[in-house]
């Protein structure tokens, strides 16, 4: 009985995402960890889960990016025995993703020129040529300015994003009937003080109101971090690797 328990406690390993850069041709450098799965099979494809990071997480370290969410993510991967390639790339100090609304319920500029969101869709591209990416199987997802990012790139490039999950941001509700289509999971903490929950609400609702693909959660009594239950959460994760774009 002790062995058997034993190997009940027993989760499947991944390794610490390798760091690199890329170079994009507008002459943007991105900073990122890049994860691969172990060992591929030939002729198989694997989903890609592009992470945007918080602001605390700005810098030039290319570290400091993986203190939430990226290894909730691929331990969650790992447990459900799906391999996946990731890029969790880093914002550089005093920049953002997509810069909020002062009063942080939208964006300021969505769809305006943008080097660095740009930088990381040509790196999303880049590597499905390098590597078995299933195209079907591509995901954004991202937490505070993160989550401002992911709701500015499902703007950017509808058509690339197989499910989308944006946690404690906002977006503009003018750009939802480009991706209402793509399933998206809304997750924000009901109690949060610096990015307002509101923010969430308008995107939902405004989605809602179209037809769109989005479901939202408000934690009671949570504030700003809505991020930590979320990604360790097995359903949430098991969500997000089911969802693939229909032929």
């Amino acid at each position: 009985m002790k062995a058997f328990a034993a190997i009940l406690t027993i989760t499947t390993a991944f390794a610490e995402p390798v760091p690199m850069t890329f170079k994009a041709t507008n002459r943007t450098e991105v900073l990122y960890r890049f994860s691969a799965p172990e060992k591929t099979e030939e002729g198989k494809q694997y989903p890609l889960v592009l992470f945007l990071h918080g602001s605390g997480a700005r810098g030039t370290d290319n570290k400091a990016q993986l203190k939430h969410g990226v290894n909730d993510i691929l331990k969650g991967a790992a447990d459900l025995g799906e391999p996946i390639f990731l890029i969790a790339p880093q914002c550089p100090p005093e920049r953002w993703w997509a810069e909020p609304t002062p009063d942080r319920l939208g964006l300021k500029d969505a769809g305006g020129e943008n080097p660095l969101l740009a930088a990381a869709l040509a790196l999303i591209e880049e590597t499905a040529v390098k590597h078995p990416i299933d195209r079907k199987r591509i995901y954004v997802t991202g937490l505070s300015m993160g989550g401002f990012g992911t709701w500015d790139l499902l703007a950017r490039a509808p058509q690339t994003w197989a499910a989308a999950i944006p946690i404690c941001g906002g977006g503009d509700k003018k750009t939802a009937p480009s991706f209402k289509h793509v399933p998206i999971r809304i997750y924000h903490g009901a109690a949060d003080s610096v990015v307002p929950p509101e923010a969430s609400n308008i995107m939902a609702k405004a989605l809602g109101n179209i037809g769109g693909k989005a479901t939202i959660r408000e934690y009671p009594g949570v504030g700003h971090d809505s991020w930590t239950q979320t990604y360790k959460d097995p359903e949430v994760i098991r969500w997000l690797f089911a969802q693939r774009k229909p032929d």
